[in-house]
């Protein structure tokens, strides 16, 4: 299996950026795993929205899973998450793309594009921090399902 983060733009702030990089690095012992940032519009009108939109729907694939961070999916407890990623696992998925957008949030084709919506918090974070949390929260969620002490 392969865990393919995607999102629109750098991770501009150095000490989120090392931290990404850091459990990306620790995700790549249980499994293959690449963040790939896509070209992020500058412009938020019509035209260039649905540019970054066809790249990150071309980044994600037709044969990925695709999860995308909502504020309407399912808020998970890091063992339901790691129970979610043992069924990928046993179900053979090939490759789960995690997409989080960037801040005005992701476009309706993206959306419906998604397989499983999730929902990290209720609380307000920017794009970057939610980055840091759900590629930290997969590395988690491998910790459990490998017995390791990290989730304690």
């Amino acid at each position: 299996m392969r865990i393919r983060f995607i999102w629109p733009g750098k991770t501009k702030d150095d000490r989120l950026r090392s931290l990404i990089d850091e459990y990306a690095k620790r995700i790549a012992r249980f499994t293959r795993c690449e963040v790939v940032e896509v070209k992020e519009s500058r412009s938020r009108e019509g035209a260039a929205v649905n540019k970054e939109s066809l790249r990150i729907l071309e980044a994600i694939g037709d044969s990925s899973l695709a999860v995308v961070l909502d504020l309407k999916g399912r808020e998970w407890s890091s063992q339901e998450l790691a129970t979610c990623v043992r069924q990928w696992e046993k179900d053979a998925v090939k490759v789960i793309a995690v997409v989080i957008g960037g801040p005005e949030g992701l476009s309706a084709e993206i959306q419906s594009r998604a397989d499983v919506r999730w929902r990290l918090t209720r609380l307000t974070l920017t794009h970057e921090m939610a980055r840091v949390l759900a590629v930290e929260q997969l590395y988690r969620a491998y910790a459990i399902n490998r017995g390791l002490p990290y989730q304690k």
